[in-house]
């Protein structure tokens, strides 16, 4: 019975490092068996700033990790984000090499090998080239052309591209830890696998992950990446707000958005009586926020839960989610994204967040929490691990690819040595 693969997602971020150790069993969903979290270290905004603080994080991270699931990783996947993060839509074109015949991987490599070939400074490299349609000869929106016929082979990509300074800087980091790097993944690319659901994509949709530091934007049409960009603020830019507005420590302030973020669950009997004089004493008194229990070494006791709101959350919520718009103005795909958008990440949670999306970008909205995985999933709930979870399930997805590939090559082989066998059978009697 074959071993199932073992992949290890490590989301080093702004706010916090996590790590998923999963198993993948032959057409099933992913298996989480490990998971860790803990406080960022050495980064700011997406990028490292002190390699050394960032090595100690990681490294306390695939530790508990290791320990949880009883494996000792060897290599990751490993998220890559920042504003260094830039994309561009590329075309390629080929002759196929066989006129009139099939083609084949070896076309499809040549074509997004042309669509590769684009202007570059010397200090940015590619990160992803996702090829989102292929044309052969006058036939559009094809997805996958292997084994179809035609002359002309045509594709347009997708391509990511990052400062070569941040990415060798994060590959250092790892390194240093002592294993390898599989892969890395941009975090939007990683969030929206875990997230979306091919409805969506087909649709057209938003996947926005508002991360600690950053806010990582990707967006999809037809079925395929259209659009990818990352903001300089986060979550903790409301963090910021609220330490500032209640002139209290950055920490007291992180505790009471965490407060706010929770939701109150009120049990209603149907047969109940409506007081409409207790139900106006109980909204005044849910206002009012109680702090006591929370730890704070701030001297704030209690809090208006409206104030905060409506006079700190909503409008630094309000100028990031104009951000976003001016990016989805400057995509021009506007009008093709019908599905709406899926807010995730830590920045997900944050209080009456659905309601200002709805109202700024006039659009549907929900959160995405991650999902496509079993095991340990209790651990990995919260729409915080949407980028580990998905860079796990990106992991599975593309050994799977390899996989259909070696079983096209080895069907090719068979029906070679078949179309042999059969002209060996002629001759006999």
């Amino acid at each position: 019975m074959p071993k199932d693969k073992v992949i290890v997602g490590l989301d080093i971020g702004s706010s916090k490092i996590c790590a998923i150790i999963a198993t993948v069993p032959p057409e099933e969903k992913v298996n989480v068996i490990g998971v860790a979290s803990v406080p960022s270290r050495g980064l700011r905004k997406g990028q490292i700033v002190d390699i050394e603080e960032a090595v100690s994080a990681i490294t306390e991270c695939l530790e508990s990790a290791e320990r949880m699931a009883g494996y000792s990783v060897g290599s990751a996947i490993i998220s890559v984000s920042g504003t260094h993060i830039e994309c561009q839509n590329s075309k390629g074109v080929v002759a196929v090499s066989q006129p009139h015949g099939e083609i084949d991987m070896d076309d499809v490599k040549r074509v997004i090998d042309a669509a590769k070939a684009i202007s570059l400074s010397s200090s940015r490299e590619i990160i992803h080239v996702i090829p989102r349609h292929f044309t052969i000869d006058s036939q559009a929106g094809i997805k996958d052309p292997v084994g179809m016929t035609g002359v002309r082979l045509e594709v347009e990509t997708h391509i990511v591209t990052g400062a070569t300074t941040s990415l060798r800087n994060l590959a250092k980091s790892v390194a240093e830890v002592g294993i390898g790097a599989d892969d890395l993944v941009y975090s939007g690319i990683a969030s929206s696998e875990a997230v979306l659901t091919e409805t969506e994509k087909e649709l057209g949709v938003v996947c926005v992950d508002i991360g600690g530091g950053t806010t990582d934007i990707t967006m999809f049409v037809d079925g395929s990446l259209a659009y990818s960009s990352v903001l300089p603020v986060g979550a903790k830019n409301i963090t910021n707000d609220l330490a500032i507005g209640l002139r209290i420590s950055l920490e007291s302030a992180e505790k009471i958005k965490l407060a706010l973020s929770q939701k109150v669950k009120f049990a209603v009997e149907a047969d109940d009586a409506i007081d409409v004089e207790k139900l106006a004493k109980d909204k005044k008194r849910d206002d009012t926020l109680d702090l006591s229990d929370l730890g704070l070494e701030d001297e704030v006791k209690t809090v208006s839960r409206k104030t905060l709101v409506d006079g700190i959350i909503k409008p630094r919520m309000t100028e990031i989610i104009n951000m976003i718009k001016l990016e989805i103005q400057k995509s021009g795909l506007g009008g093709l994204l019908p599905a709406g958008v899926v807010v995730t990440g830590g920045g997900a949670e944050t209080a009456g967040i659905l309601d200002i999306f709805k109202r700024e970008l006039a659009m549907p909205a929900r959160v995405g929490l991650p999902t496509g995985a079993t095991g340990l999933i209790d651990e990995i709930s919260g729409p915080a691990y949407s980028t580990c979870l998905g860079l796990v399930l990106y992991g599975a997805k593309t050994e799977n690819a390899e996989g259909r590939k070696q079983m096209v090559g080895m069907v090719e082989i068979k029906g070679v040595v078949g179309k042999g066998v059969d002209w060996i059978k002629s001759f006999l009697p």
